[in-house]
């Protein structure tokens, strides 16, 4: 699983990189939302949202994802790829496994232009008023992962979001990609306003994050930020590879990210020949019969090896652990939904 001619260079491009001015233009002043218009717009088959609600989000097979799950509430998956130009591609192969596992592709796609992926060079604040945007207009909390330089920015999203940056940030609408004239969203659940400041996410991820990448001017700030996870975020994992020169990460180096207060927080450490570079070019593993199956049958811990096949050796293991925690954040995500649905419902009838 490589990618030929430029690509291959990707190793040692990762560590520098030209940022780029985050997109700003005029604010665009919107009403807040109604949460009563976000639930009576969710068209779902009564009998499907029942058999949502009786999933169990450590158990989700092939089956749950293609037939229930990708016709109910789905979550974005808001993805951060890695320092510089073409490397957005090697994220845009993870869109395509997610897709080939069955999850909805317009979920995995920028609403405005359709690209697959954030650039760590995009203001973290914009993108945290995406994430409430998203939200308050879906119904359901996105769930984040981060590659390389994007996984540094990932966690600086997560420190936005718990305040320990600007005071106040403008909600962003993804569609117009502008800021609207408000720092506040009506919450879908409780129909009151709230701050995009103090929002949580579900689960959010890196892989491969730390390194040089952390020497640049837009990363300054995550020196010391980056392996202390905020409450911003209800459950993060932390991949490091065994033997990572541009993660500065070394074999049996220990648990590398820990919770500044409540926040679950795992560290998995992935084998030493795993490729900084293409861990996450997992579009080949979702083609493969035997290994899409061990995919969907994995939970973490497993002692069973994945099939021999292309990625056996360089990202299985990976792309099987981040899939469990997003059909699991999936089904928990849609079942709150769901009942917020139905309690909606009660309540006006």
């Amino acid at each position: 699983m490589r990618f030929a001619g430029t690509l291959a260079a990707l190793a040692l491009a990762l560590l520098a990189g030209c940022g780029s001015a985050p997109r700003v233009g005029p604010a665009a002043a919107a009403p807040a939302s109604d949460p009563q218009v976000v639930w009576h717009t969710m068209a779902l088959d009564p009998q499907i949202a029942q058999r949502i609600l009786a999933l169990d989000p450590e158990h989700v097979s092939d089956s749950d994802v293609r037939t229930l799950l990708a016709a109910g509430p789905t979550p974005r998956i808001i993805s951060l790829h890695g320092g510089i130009y073409p490397v957005h591609l090697l994220m845009d192969s993870f869109a395509r496994f997610l897709v080939g596992m069955g999850y909805p592709e317009s979920r995995t796609r920028h609403p405005r232009d359709g690209r697959r992926s954030h650039s760590p060079y995009e203001n973290s604040e914009q993108i945290a008023g995406t994430i409430a945007w998203y939200y308050e207009n879906e119904g359901v909390m996105p769930m984040l992962i981060g590659h390389s330089q994007g996984g540094i920015q990932l966690v600086k999203v997560l420190y936005d979001l718990a305040g320990k940056g600007s005071p106040e940030i403008r909600v962003w609408n993804p569609k117009t990609d502008t800021p609207e004239n408000r720092v506040t969203i009506i919450d879908p659940y409780s129909g009151q306003a709230r701050p995009v400041v103090g929002l949580t996410v579900r689960y959010a991820s890196v892989v491969g994050a730390g390194g040089a990448a952390l020497l640049l001017p837009n990363q300054w700030s995550m020196v010391r930020r980056l392996s202390s996870i905020p409450d911003s975020v209800e459950e993060f994992t932390g991949y490091s590879i065994g033997l990572d020169l541009i993660a500065w990460d070394l074999p049996g180096g220990g648990a590398k990210y820990r919770p500044n207060g409540q926040a679950k927080v795992r560290n998995v450490e992935l084998p030493a020949e795993y490729s900084h570079v293409f861990v996450t070019a997992a579009s080949p593993l979702a083609r493969d019969p035997a290994m899409r199956e061990w995919i969907n049958a994995y939970v973490p811990g497993s002692q069973t090896e994945p099939p021999a096949g292309q990625g056996s050796k360089e990202n299985a293991l990976w792309a099987a652990d981040v899939w469990y925690s997003i059909k699991k954040h999936w089904v928990l995500e849609a079942q709150q939904a769901i009942r917020a649905r139905h309690s909606l419902s009660g309540a006006t009838r």
